[in-house]
């Protein structure tokens, strides 16, 4: 089965390759993910964490930070695959750390990385299945443990479609820390064994209070001014929501709106649509940081990577983008640490467990389309104890839901003994 694996990713990569370089996609990350390590780098019986991408290793940071409490003179080594992801790990990453992309899932090239590394543990974080990845850790004896462990509703179904081919896969993982009951079942419906499967929460409850920038641009609000954000949007968001705020200013002329697209590198994009309403965009990377005077006929655009939470901070209401287009969301714990009233669209599968927390705890609103989005925003913002008593639950949720990190330590602790 493996060979045949091997033999369909090579042939992948071949078809791949030309198209990729010929639409000017080809990425120096692919290069990366051959799996050649420099000799110059010295590994100590590590712990290996690997965090797909952004949500994946912000979500990693409260368990790094317990096992480099626990375990001070142990060697990480991360692994990502996304660009931006990796970005982030350098940050995360100490002096004796070693960050890396995941090598390609080619048996050749994971069993030449699995021994030049020699880890002692490998966590994975939520649900990447690579087969020669896991099986060659298994052929090592290395412990794999699968912490903020999901399967969404999609996966599901597709994973059942395969799951004579899952469950030898699955029992070669020492460890499942699941997030809910149901992730819990579906893993064990899939083959894995009962006794592995563990429940101990969703470790993104754990991040800590997103930090504020210290010098971060002044907006210009007035006293009177309300801040409208909205983001994370995708391509199609920001129509919606300059519609929406257009009709808007006729009651509130007050109100200031800021757009935080998840990709910034489609600003340019989102400016021509901003003008094209007669409005004026301004760059937050553009702005002084210090600025007394009002800015009317604007419209923000947050044009880099972080930053978003010093707005989010200073918001009246929060929109959380990816939401009101089949994109599945995103993650709407950090407004909810600065107690904002937050609303989302009907799209909020890949959080669809968090979303659900929060409605059940009156803690976010949930609105099914343009007219509703509006409505509910008007409604926000006459209602300011509406507001206040939003936002509270919200944070009164985060709390109550805090704890997976240590419970996954727990388990972890016990594999490293």
């Amino acid at each position: 089965m493996f060979i045949i694996y091997d033999l369909i990713l090579i042939l992948f990569a071949l078809i791949y390759l030309p198209y990729a370089a010929f639409k000017g996609k080809f990425r120096r990350d692919f290069i990366l993910r051959l799996g050649f390590l420099s000799k110059d780098i010295e590994f100590d019986s590590p712990i290996w964490l690997h965090a797909v991408s952004v949500g994946e290793i912000l979500a990693s940071r409260p368990l790094l930070t317990k096992i480099r409490e626990n375990y001070p003179h142990r060697q990480i080594v991360i692994s990502t695959i996304t660009e931006t992801a990796n970005r982030i790990a350098q940050d995360l990453a100490q002096r004796k750390d070693f960050v890396f992309y995941l090598p390609l899932d080619l048996s050749f090239i994971v069993k030449r990385v699995i021994r030049r590394i020699k880890p002692c543990l490998c966590i994975v974080m939520e649900t990447e299945i690579w087969p020669n990845l896991i099986s060659g850790l298994n052929r090592e004896r290395v412990p794999v443990v699968m912490v903020n462990a999901r399967i969404s509703d999609k996966s599901y179904k597709r994973y059942r479609l395969i799951r004579f081919l899952l469950r030898p896969l699955l029992n070669k993982i020492t460890l499942f820390c699941a997030q809910t009951k149901a992730d819990q079942e579906r893993f064990i419906c899939l083959g894995a064994d009962k006794d592995k499967v563990k429940i101990t929460g969703n470790m993104k409850f754990d991040m800590p209070r997103p930090q504020t920038a210290p010098e971060k641009p002044e907006l210009g609000l007035g006293a009177l001014d309300r801040l409208l954000v909205a983001g994370s949007t995708h391509a199609g968001e920001e129509k919606i929501i300059l519609d929406i705020y257009k009709e808007l200013l006729i009651d509130f002329p007050h109100l200031k709106l800021l757009i935080a697209p998840r990709h910034p590198e489609r600003t340019r994009e989102i400016e021509r649509l901003v003008e094209a309403y007669n409005f004026r965009p301004l760059l937050i990377s553009k702005l002084p940081t210090t600025n007394s005077q009002p800015r009317t006929k604007c419209i923000f655009i947050l044009d880099t990577i972080g930053g978003l939470s010093s707005f989010y901070a200073l918001a009246s209401v929060v929109f959380v983008g990816g939401s009101l287009v089949k994109r599945g969301g995103h993650n709407v714990i950090e407004p909810a640490y600065f107690k904002k009233a937050i609303i989302v669209g009907p799209y909020t599968f890949n959080f669809k467990d968090i979303v659900n927390c929060f409605l059940n705890g009156n803690g976010i609103l949930c609105v099914n389309n343009k007219q509703e989005l509006k409505e509910n925003l008007k409604l926000l913002l006459i209602d300011e104890i509406k507001r206040r008593t939003l936002g509270a639950n919200a944070y009164d949720i985060i709390q109550a839901n805090q704890g997976a990190s240590q419970k996954n330590l727990a388990y972890i602790h016990n594999l490293l003994s």
